[in-house]
């Protein structure tokens, strides 16, 4: 049975204590899911604030049935309108849609999004998904860009935010997305937890543990397992930092 696996791990840009970056998952109607990524211009609650309208809107959207497209232009419509032009919003949309059978890739955002197969031998060619895409909320005729296509087992797709696509330039080495995930061990390639925790992990040692914007990674798994017996069971977990001030 093809079984699907969403991974986030994510941290504060460094002296912080609140990321700007949001995610949220949620079922589409027609069966499959949708995963929503945004990042807000500014940092720590201001830019919490703006990547939650974007998040909010396009989740409230895709969970009514919309299609992808349009709740991704209705976020960068909704931004703009509530905060004049005057702030943008890096929103990445990752959906798997079981009425069409295919990966959705919307991206209203200046970073790439990452797509695999895995091979007989557990290799992984990484496909860059790096067309030109304005941010939503400032340019009132910007689109998001989208790539479909048909998903099944191996299928590896990593999104993120420019926290991964500034790591280590500040000290001359940045940091190459495709070499770390090309790296990773044969079990960590099979467990999007793990994916996500390594690419993070490489990010904070490339900035010496002190990252300079809030940073995300999103990794969305498509595996075959074996039918189990009795009712199918969704899982949902989470660990949320809390602290103590």
């Amino acid at each position: 049975m093809l079984t699907a696996e969403v991974a986030v791990a994510k941290v504060a840009k460094y002296a912080v204590c609140e990321s700007g970056d949001s995610v949220e998952v949620v079922e589409r109607p027609r069966g499959g899911l949708s995963v929503v990524m945004a990042d807000g211009q500014r940092s720590g609650s201001s830019a919490k604030a703006i990547s939650n309208i974007a998040v909010g809107k396009a989740i409230s959207l895709l969970g009514e049935g919309v299609r992808d497209g349009a709740a991704a232009r209705a976020a960068h419509d909704y931004l703009l309108t509530q905060r004049n032009g005057q702030v943008s919003a890096e929103l990445t949309i990752l959906s798997i849609d079981l009425e069409s059978r295919t990966l959705l890739v919307t991206r209203n955002s200046r970073c790439p999004v990452l797509v695999a197969g895995t091979g007989p031998d557990g290799s992984a060619a990484w496909r860059v998904l790096e067309a030109a895409a304005e941010p939503a909320g400032v340019q009132r005729l910007a689109r998001p860009v989208i790539i479909q296509f048909p998903f099944g087992s191996g299928l590896t797709v990593v999104a993120f935010t420019d926290g991964i696509v500034h790591a280590g330039s500040r000290y001359g080495a940045p940091l190459d997305p495709v070499r770390v995930l090309d790296s990773l061990s044969p079990q960590s390639r099979e467990s999007a937890q793990a994916t996500a925790d390594a690419l993070l992990a490489a990010a904070l040692a490339a900035d010496e543990g002190r990252p300079r914007d809030d940073t995300t990674v999103v990794v969305l798994r498509v595996f075959e397992r074996p039918v189990a017996e009795g009712p199918e069971v969704r899982r949902m977990s989470l660990t949320y930092p809390i602290s103590s001030a």
